[in-house]
């Protein structure tokens, strides 16, 4: 099939929304912990995470417009704290159930079910069901004004992953901690790892 911009651009909203996001492949689903001034926890699903650099420990994340209340988002400008939580296959539903409208004093962990924890007195709580979880502290915000989206930068500094994840070289097989991706904007999928390639030269 040949889509052009004309054809794309009559799907309705929701049909257009879903073909569009899937076309990137698989991406990484975390959950966003964070909690406001006022100690009210918050969780997010979020598929657009990613490695910024390792020295030092960046990562960053594009949020969807804030044409409506976007929690997650005034939380980490207002406090300068978050955690970001690998969803595994364990959590996925409840994970994905984080993505509903809820109040800015009704907690997705508690509507879902999720446990929150709070590690080495972070100020943001983590996923206790999370098998690898980091706290992050933002660094800079930068608005996209191409289609209103945010992107939001923090530098990494707490890691808590299982002992049998992370091999001798420090890669995080994440295969093994049951982790699974996500596509488009509902469809959640677990991976098999081919193999791990020796470094490419000429």
């Amino acid at each position: 099939m040949h889509y052009t911009q004309a054809h794309i651009g009559a799907l309705d909203t929701r049909t257009r929304a879903h073909f569009i996001n899937s076309l990137s492949g698989f991406k990484s689903a975390n959950l966003i912990g964070t909690q406001d001034d006022q100690g009210h926890t918050n969780l997010a699903i979020v598929s657009s995470v990613f490695h910024l650099g390792a020295n030092p420990p960046l990562v960053g994340m594009i949020i969807r417009p804030h044409s409506v209340a976007r929690h997650t988002f005034e939380n980490i400008l207002k406090t300068g704290f978050y955690t970001i939580n690998q969803v595994n296959q364990s959590i996925y539903s409840q994970a994905h159930q984080t993505s509903a409208r809820y109040d800015r004093d009704e907690s997705e962990f508690a509507a879902t079910g999720l446990t929150a924890e709070y590690l080495s007195d972070f100020h943001a709580p983590f996923v206790k069901q999370s098998r690898l979880k980091y706290s992050v502290k933002f660094v800079e915000h930068q608005h996209l004004a191409v289609n209103g989206t945010e992107l939001v930068i923090g530098e990494i500094s707490d890691i808590y992953v299982d002992d049998n994840a992370v091999e001798d070289d420090g890669f995080i097989d994440l295969q093994a901690l049951d982790t699974v991706a996500i596509t488009g904007l509902d469809s959640y999928h677990i991976t098999t790892k081919l193999a791990r390639l020796p470094y490419a030269k000429k």
